[in-house]
């Protein structure tokens, strides 16, 4: 009985993360909220679960070889206090995006269009490939550094 119901659990933690991911790559803020909060509640039941099953851990009630591990219900403790950290962080923003535009869809980047099109086109981009060495290099950026006046450069 009691395999069956470890079987449940994790089940149920691989669909809050399966569906916290698929929500997570969305496109409207709101589903990334939603999607972050499914993702944080299965993380956290995964650590629960984790841990070792027990009499309380505290000293002078039972055996030490008996108590169950402490450490996941303190982290299980300190993601939570992250996820609803993140998760106010996420919904200012998403108030934020539907009070200036009246939609939480966050739109394309222009540089990212520009990516697109050049990649339907097979164009090679203008980035510095490293063919020729760094002293005939025209796009070098990065001068050489003066002489010390010391006599130590």
């Amino acid at each position: 009985m009691s395999a069956g119901a470890n079987l449940v659990s994790f089940v149920t933690i691989g669909v809050l993360v399966g569906c916290g991911v698929t929500l997570l790559l969305e496109r409207t803020l709101s589903r990334v909220l939603l999607g972050v909060i499914l993702i944080g509640n299965g993380v956290n039941l995964l650590i629960v679960f984790g841990g070792r099953a027990g009499a309380p851990p505290v000293v002078g009630v039972g055996e030490e070889a008996a108590m169950s591990d402490a450490l996941p219900q303190a982290m299980v403790l300190t993601a939570i206090v992250i996820t609803f950290g993140f998760t106010a962080f996420l919904l200012a923003i998403s108030y934020r995006s539907w009070y200036l535009t009246g939609d939480d869809e966050v739109p394309d980047d222009v540089e990212d269009r520009e990516i697109v099109r050049r990649a339907a086109r097979r164009e090679v981009s203008a980035a510095d490939l490293a063919s020729e060495p760094a002293a005939a290099d025209p796009q070098q950026v990065d001068a050489p550094a003066p002489p010390r006046e010391d006599g130590q450069g």
